[in-house]
């Protein structure tokens, strides 16, 4: 078992504090990242699942995609903080929007909260960060992929892996390799036997 370490906020009230903390109503990605310090890794992901919730132009699925595609190249190559390009960094989020979407998940992440805590913190650390890494990439694949009707599993997949992140929860981050695995299995499965359906019908 870990050993005991201080008691820290939980995800939602870190973020909302740091958003509270703005002086203005838009927020920098770098500010935002900067405040939310070592679990930066977890905050990123938790962003790049907010265009999963809201009705955005079509295709965007792919472009988030792509991010965690490579997020999760960061991980495999054991990078400790996010690298961000400067023109992502120097983006503008709208406290109030983000604010919404926090409320709007709430009864999700609230559930999440009560059942994260730290524990098999090693599974969060190197070099488990490598098996973390492959599996952000199955995900953004998958995201990036044009499989209708899944932006919600995907989205609440992101967000588990990054409460397990931030909260350095290393049951919930298995039990996210797990079924990214499985989600990645069936979905073969189902690709092949649609493709041999069409191939026998026609």
């Amino acid at each position: 078992m870990d050993p005991a370490e201080p008691r820290e906020e939980k995800t939602v009230a870190l973020l909302r504090a740091a958003l509270m903390a703005a002086s203005d109503e838009r927020i920098s990605v770098e500010e935002l990242l900067d405040s939310l310090k070592r679990r930066a890794f977890g905050f990123v992901l938790l962003l790049l699942a907010i265009p999963n919730f809201i009705p955005v132009p079509l295709g965007i699925g792919g472009i988030m995609g792509v991010l965690v595609i490579g997020l999760g190249l960061e991980m495999l190559i054991g990078l400790e903080h996010p690298w961000i390009p400067g023109f992502l960094r120097r983006r503008t989020i709208s406290r109030e929007g983000l604010l919404r979407f926090l409320d709007r998940i709430a009864p999700f992440s609230g559930r999440l909260e009560r059942i994260c805590k730290p524990r098999l913190q090693r599974l969060t650390r190197r070099p488990f960060t490598f098996v973390s890494g492959a599996i952000m990439l199955l995900v953004g694949i998958l995201l990036a992929l044009p499989i209708p009707f899944t932006n919600y599993v995907f989205g609440g997949m992101l967000i588990a892996f990054a409460f397990a992140l931030v909260e350095r929860d290393g049951v919930l981050l298995a039990m996210v390799w797990v079924t990214t695995v499985a989600i990645v299995i069936a979905s073969a499965t189902f690709s092949h036997a649609l493709a041999g359906f069409f191939r026998d019908l026609f």
